[in-house]
Protein backbone atom coordinates (compact mmCIF):
# COMPACT_ATOMS: atom_id res chain seq x y z
CA UNK A 1 0.00 0.00 0.00
CA UNK A 2 1.09 3.43 -0.25
CA UNK A 3 1.56 6.28 2.66
CA UNK A 4 4.34 9.10 3.56
CA UNK A 5 6.44 8.57 6.31
CA UNK A 6 9.45 10.42 7.52
CA UNK A 7 12.66 8.02 8.66
CA UNK A 8 13.81 11.13 9.75
CA UNK A 9 13.27 14.04 11.86
CA UNK A 10 13.35 17.19 9.53
CA UNK A 11 11.47 19.58 7.70
CA UNK A 12 9.03 18.98 4.69
CA UNK A 13 11.51 17.28 2.70
CA UNK A 14 12.16 14.23 5.12
CA UNK A 15 8.10 13.15 4.28
CA UNK A 16 8.55 10.52 1.19
CA UNK A 17 5.65 9.06 -0.90
CA UNK A 18 6.25 5.50 -0.67
CA UNK A 19 5.44 1.98 -0.55
CA UNK A 20 4.78 0.01 2.82
CA UNK A 21 3.49 -3.15 4.33
CA UNK A 22 -0.46 -3.86 4.81
CA UNK A 23 -0.67 -3.73 8.66
CA UNK A 24 -2.94 -6.62 10.18
CA UNK A 25 -5.14 -6.31 13.07
CA UNK A 26 -4.67 -7.39 16.39
CA UNK A 27 -6.70 -8.17 19.13
CA UNK A 28 -8.92 -4.99 19.85
CA UNK A 29 -7.79 -3.53 16.60
CA UNK A 30 -9.59 -2.98 13.34
CA UNK A 31 -8.29 -2.27 10.03
CA UNK A 32 -9.28 1.06 7.76
CA UNK A 33 -9.35 1.82 4.56
CA UNK A 34 -8.66 5.22 4.62
CA UNK A 35 -10.54 7.76 2.99
CA UNK A 36 -8.99 10.65 4.24
CA UNK A 37 -6.93 12.30 7.16
CA UNK A 38 -6.50 16.02 7.67
CA UNK A 39 -3.75 18.30 8.46
CA UNK A 40 -3.03 19.42 11.75
CA UNK A 41 0.17 22.10 13.54
CA UNK A 42 1.15 19.88 16.04
CA UNK A 43 1.82 17.26 12.75
CA UNK A 44 4.82 19.44 11.98
CA UNK A 45 5.64 19.79 15.59
CA UNK A 46 6.06 15.82 15.16
CA UNK A 47 8.00 15.84 12.27
CA UNK A 48 10.13 18.62 12.77
CA UNK A 49 11.04 16.44 16.28
CA UNK A 50 9.96 18.98 18.65
CA UNK A 51 7.27 16.52 20.45
CA UNK A 52 9.28 13.95 21.36
CA UNK A 53 8.69 14.20 25.00
CA UNK A 54 5.05 14.90 25.16
CA UNK A 55 4.52 12.71 21.64
CA UNK A 56 7.03 9.81 21.01
CA UNK A 57 7.24 8.35 17.89
CA UNK A 58 8.94 5.23 16.25
CA UNK A 59 10.56 5.68 13.00
CA UNK A 60 10.04 5.22 9.99
CA UNK A 61 6.61 6.90 11.26
CA UNK A 62 3.31 7.99 9.10
CA UNK A 63 1.61 11.01 10.68
CA UNK A 64 -2.16 11.78 10.52
CA UNK A 65 -4.20 10.95 13.81
CA UNK A 66 -7.29 12.22 11.95
CA UNK A 67 -9.17 9.15 10.33
CA UNK A 68 -12.53 8.89 8.17
CA UNK A 69 -12.65 5.45 6.34
CA UNK A 70 -14.47 2.56 6.16
CA UNK A 71 -13.51 -0.92 8.32
CA UNK A 72 -12.02 -3.54 5.93
CA UNK A 73 -10.72 -5.88 8.46
CA UNK A 74 -11.64 -6.70 12.27
CA UNK A 75 -9.40 -8.12 14.88
CA UNK A 76 -9.71 -10.41 17.91
CA UNK A 77 -12.28 -9.88 20.32
CA UNK A 78 -13.88 -6.49 18.28
CA UNK A 79 -17.64 -6.32 18.54
CA UNK A 80 -20.46 -3.74 17.52
CA UNK A 81 -18.34 -3.01 14.02
CA UNK A 82 -18.29 -4.76 10.94
CA UNK A 83 -16.55 -4.89 7.57
CA UNK A 84 -18.04 -2.01 5.30
CA UNK A 85 -18.95 0.28 8.03
CA UNK A 86 -18.31 4.37 7.71
CA UNK A 87 -16.24 5.08 10.44
CA UNK A 88 -14.31 8.35 11.63
CA UNK A 89 -11.99 8.52 14.35
CA UNK A 90 -9.14 10.27 16.73
CA UNK A 91 -5.92 7.58 16.44
CA UNK A 92 -3.52 7.37 19.25
CA UNK A 93 -0.60 10.11 18.43
CA UNK A 94 2.10 7.96 19.48
CA UNK A 95 0.96 5.35 16.52
CA UNK A 96 1.61 5.07 12.56
CA UNK A 97 -1.72 7.39 11.48
CA UNK A 98 -4.07 7.57 8.30
CA UNK A 99 -1.42 9.33 5.77
CA UNK A 100 -1.94 5.86 4.26
CA UNK A 101 -4.33 3.49 2.12
CA UNK A 102 -4.90 1.82 5.09
CA UNK A 103 -4.27 2.22 9.29
CA UNK A 104 -5.30 0.40 11.69
CA UNK A 105 -7.04 1.95 15.12
CA UNK A 106 -8.12 0.78 18.51
CA UNK A 107 -11.94 -0.19 17.92
CA UNK A 108 -12.60 1.85 20.84
CA UNK A 109 -11.51 5.31 19.67
CA UNK A 110 -14.08 4.77 16.65
CA UNK A 111 -17.39 5.95 15.96
CA UNK A 112 -19.82 5.96 12.87
CA UNK A 113 -19.28 9.00 10.39
CA UNK A 114 -21.54 11.55 10.08
CA UNK A 115 -24.57 10.39 7.12
CA UNK A 116 -24.97 14.27 6.08
CA UNK A 117 -21.10 14.99 4.68
CA UNK A 118 -19.26 13.10 2.33
CA UNK A 119 -16.80 10.79 4.01
CA UNK A 120 -14.01 12.15 3.43
CA UNK A 121 -14.58 15.73 4.88
CA UNK A 122 -15.53 14.12 7.91
CA UNK A 123 -11.76 13.18 8.84
CA UNK A 124 -11.62 17.41 9.56
CA UNK A 125 -14.02 16.98 12.48
CA UNK A 126 -12.29 14.33 15.09
CA UNK A 127 -8.80 16.08 16.63
CA UNK A 128 -10.39 20.19 16.48
CA UNK A 129 -13.69 19.35 17.44
CA UNK A 130 -13.23 17.41 20.50
CA UNK A 131 -9.90 19.55 21.41
CA UNK A 132 -13.05 22.23 21.19
CA UNK A 133 -15.34 20.27 22.80
CA UNK A 134 -13.34 19.59 26.26
CA UNK A 135 -11.74 22.79 26.13
CA UNK A 136 -15.55 24.19 26.55
CA UNK A 137 -17.34 21.56 28.75
CA UNK A 138 -14.75 18.94 30.27
CA UNK A 139 -12.26 22.14 31.52
CA UNK A 140 -14.51 25.59 31.05
CA UNK A 141 -17.73 23.64 32.53
CA UNK A 142 -19.27 26.34 29.95
CA UNK A 143 -23.17 26.79 30.62
CA UNK A 144 -26.49 28.52 29.22
CA UNK A 145 -26.43 32.08 29.69
CA UNK A 146 -22.89 32.35 30.41
CA UNK A 147 -20.07 34.57 29.12
CA UNK A 148 -17.02 32.81 26.84
CA UNK A 149 -14.34 34.79 25.21
CA UNK A 150 -12.80 32.61 22.22
CA UNK A 151 -9.39 34.35 22.07
CA UNK A 152 -7.91 33.00 18.37
CA UNK A 153 -11.19 32.07 17.32
CA UNK A 154 -10.62 31.92 13.35
CA UNK A 155 -8.41 28.59 13.05
CA UNK A 156 -10.11 25.25 12.66
CA UNK A 157 -10.28 24.59 16.47
CA UNK A 158 -11.71 28.27 16.90
CA UNK A 159 -14.47 27.27 14.24
CA UNK A 160 -15.82 24.59 16.09
CA UNK A 161 -15.70 26.45 19.44
CA UNK A 162 -17.76 29.10 18.71
CA UNK A 163 -20.72 27.20 16.77
CA UNK A 164 -20.61 24.88 20.05
CA UNK A 165 -20.60 27.40 22.78
CA UNK A 166 -23.69 29.18 20.70
CA UNK A 167 -25.11 25.67 20.45
CA UNK A 168 -24.93 25.33 24.55
CA UNK A 169 -26.60 28.87 24.93
CA UNK A 170 -23.59 31.38 25.82
CA UNK A 171 -22.64 34.32 24.19
CA UNK A 172 -20.13 34.12 22.61
CA UNK A 173 -17.08 36.69 21.89
CA UNK A 174 -14.55 35.74 19.62
CA UNK A 175 -10.96 37.63 18.48
CA UNK A 176 -10.37 37.38 14.82
CA UNK A 177 -8.41 38.93 12.20
CA UNK A 178 -9.99 40.89 9.60
CA UNK A 179 -9.54 37.68 6.47
CA UNK A 180 -11.48 35.58 9.00
CA UNK A 181 -14.17 37.58 10.41
CA UNK A 182 -16.66 37.08 8.70
CA UNK A 183 -16.85 33.55 8.92
CA UNK A 184 -16.40 33.86 12.83
CA UNK A 185 -19.81 36.00 12.52
CA UNK A 186 -21.45 33.33 9.98
CA UNK A 187 -20.77 30.73 12.82
CA UNK A 188 -22.62 32.62 15.03
CA UNK A 189 -20.33 34.78 17.38
CA UNK A 190 -22.33 37.74 19.11
CA UNK A 191 -19.57 40.15 19.23
CA UNK A 192 -15.95 39.91 17.17
CA UNK A 193 -13.07 41.76 18.19
CA UNK A 194 -10.33 42.37 15.19
CA UNK A 195 -7.20 41.50 17.00
CA UNK A 196 -5.11 42.91 14.19
CA UNK A 197 -6.87 46.54 15.45
CA UNK A 198 -7.74 46.50 19.01
CA UNK A 199 -6.20 45.31 22.29
CA UNK A 200 -8.69 42.66 23.47
CA UNK A 201 -8.96 43.56 27.09
CA UNK A 202 -9.91 46.93 26.07
CA UNK A 203 -12.22 45.47 23.46
CA UNK A 204 -14.15 43.40 26.06
CA UNK A 205 -16.48 45.49 27.91
CA UNK A 206 -18.21 43.50 30.72
CA UNK A 207 -17.01 39.90 32.40
CA UNK A 208 -16.93 37.09 31.07
CA UNK A 209 -17.07 33.50 32.73
CA UNK A 210 -14.44 31.42 30.48
CA UNK A 211 -11.64 32.66 28.25
CA UNK A 212 -10.55 29.78 25.87
CA UNK A 213 -7.47 31.11 24.24
CA UNK A 214 -6.09 29.27 21.30
CA UNK A 215 -3.82 31.94 20.07
CA UNK A 216 0.33 31.43 20.15
CA UNK A 217 0.20 35.07 22.23
CA UNK A 218 3.03 36.32 24.52
CA UNK A 219 2.68 35.00 28.39
CA UNK A 220 2.11 39.03 29.34
CA UNK A 221 -1.46 38.69 26.88
CA UNK A 222 -2.35 35.86 27.99
CA UNK A 223 -1.87 36.74 31.47
CA UNK A 224 -4.07 40.14 30.41
CA UNK A 225 -6.79 37.92 29.56
CA UNK A 226 -7.44 36.98 33.48
CA UNK A 227 -8.21 40.39 33.99
CA UNK A 228 -11.35 40.14 31.89
CA UNK A 229 -12.81 36.69 34.03
CA UNK A 230 -15.46 36.86 36.89
CA UNK A 231 -14.26 35.58 40.30
CA UNK A 232 -14.40 31.96 40.00
CA UNK A 233 -14.23 32.23 36.25
CA UNK A 234 -11.50 29.84 34.19
CA UNK A 235 -9.31 30.38 31.86
CA UNK A 236 -8.51 27.57 29.52
CA UNK A 237 -5.35 27.39 27.29
CA UNK A 238 -4.71 25.16 24.55
CA UNK A 239 -1.07 26.55 23.86
CA UNK A 240 0.19 23.84 26.55
CA UNK A 241 3.81 25.09 25.80
CA UNK A 242 3.20 27.91 27.84
CA UNK A 243 1.05 27.35 30.96
CA UNK A 244 -2.18 28.94 31.78
CA UNK A 245 -2.06 31.67 34.37
CA UNK A 246 -4.64 31.86 37.12
CA UNK A 247 -5.56 34.49 39.89
CA UNK A 248 -5.89 32.99 42.87
CA UNK A 249 -7.13 35.65 44.98
CA UNK A 250 -10.60 35.70 42.82
CA UNK A 251 -10.21 32.09 42.95
CA UNK A 252 -9.75 32.31 39.03
CA UNK A 253 -8.52 29.00 37.50
CA UNK A 254 -6.16 28.14 34.65
CA UNK A 255 -6.28 25.06 32.80
CA UNK A 256 -4.02 23.67 29.86
CA UNK A 257 -5.46 21.28 27.66
CA UNK A 258 -4.05 18.92 26.09
CA UNK A 259 -6.66 16.86 23.84
CA UNK A 260 -7.53 13.46 24.39
CA UNK A 261 -9.60 10.66 21.85
CA UNK A 262 -13.28 9.62 23.19
CA UNK A 263 -15.37 8.21 20.64
CA UNK A 264 -18.55 8.74 22.96
CA UNK A 265 -17.91 12.74 22.91
CA UNK A 266 -16.98 12.21 18.88
CA UNK A 267 -20.52 10.54 18.39
CA UNK A 268 -22.11 13.73 19.89
CA UNK A 269 -19.68 15.74 17.42
CA UNK A 270 -21.05 13.77 14.83
CA UNK A 271 -24.99 14.01 15.75
CA UNK A 272 -24.83 17.72 15.62
CA UNK A 273 -23.31 17.49 12.16
CA UNK A 274 -26.37 15.05 11.20
CA UNK A 275 -28.80 17.52 12.44
CA UNK A 276 -27.30 20.72 10.66
CA UNK A 277 -26.12 22.39 13.93
CA UNK A 278 -22.59 21.84 13.39
CA UNK A 279 -20.48 22.89 9.99
CA UNK A 280 -17.57 21.59 8.97
CA UNK A 281 -15.31 23.99 7.13
CA UNK A 282 -12.84 22.33 4.68
CA UNK A 283 -9.93 25.21 3.06
CA UNK A 284 -8.34 22.54 0.61
CA UNK A 285 -8.75 19.20 -0.38
CA UNK A 286 -5.23 17.67 -1.81
CA UNK A 287 -3.99 13.95 -2.41
CA UNK A 288 -1.82 11.81 -0.12
CA UNK A 289 0.89 12.29 -2.47
CA UNK A 290 1.37 16.07 -1.90
CA UNK A 291 1.19 15.74 1.84
CA UNK A 292 4.41 16.96 2.14
CA UNK A 293 3.50 20.46 0.19
CA UNK A 294 0.94 20.81 2.58
CA UNK A 295 3.31 20.88 5.83
CA UNK A 296 5.43 23.27 3.54
CA UNK A 297 2.52 25.69 3.41
CA UNK A 298 1.66 25.01 7.08
CA UNK A 299 5.66 26.17 7.73
CA UNK A 300 5.54 29.26 5.87
CA UNK A 301 2.83 29.95 7.13
CA UNK A 302 0.32 30.31 3.74
CA UNK A 303 -2.30 27.17 5.01
CA UNK A 304 -5.89 28.76 4.07
CA UNK A 305 -7.63 26.90 7.00
CA UNK A 306 -8.55 23.23 7.46
CA UNK A 307 -6.66 20.96 4.78
CA UNK A 308 -8.29 17.04 4.41
CA UNK A 309 -5.65 14.59 3.27
CA UNK A 310 -6.96 12.34 0.27
CA UNK A 311 -6.34 8.92 -0.04
CA UNK A 312 -5.79 7.02 -3.11
CA UNK A 313 -8.70 6.51 -4.70
CA UNK A 314 -10.86 8.10 -2.25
Amino acid sequence: MKAVRFHDYGTPEVLRYEDVEQPVPGAGQVRVRVTSTSFNPVDGNIRGGFMRGPIPVTLPHTPGFDVAGTVDALGEGVEGLAVGDRVVGFLPMTEDGAAAEYVLAPARVLTPAPKRVPLADAAALPSVGLTAWQALFDHGGLAAGQRVLINGAGGAVGGYAVQLAKWAGAHVIATASPRSGKSVRDWGADEVVDHTATEVVEAVDEPVDLVLNLAPITPERLAALVTLIRPGGTLVNTTVWMPAPSDEDRSVRGVDVFVRSDAEQLAQLVELVDRHELHIDIARRVPLAELASVHADAAAGTLPGKVVVLAPGA
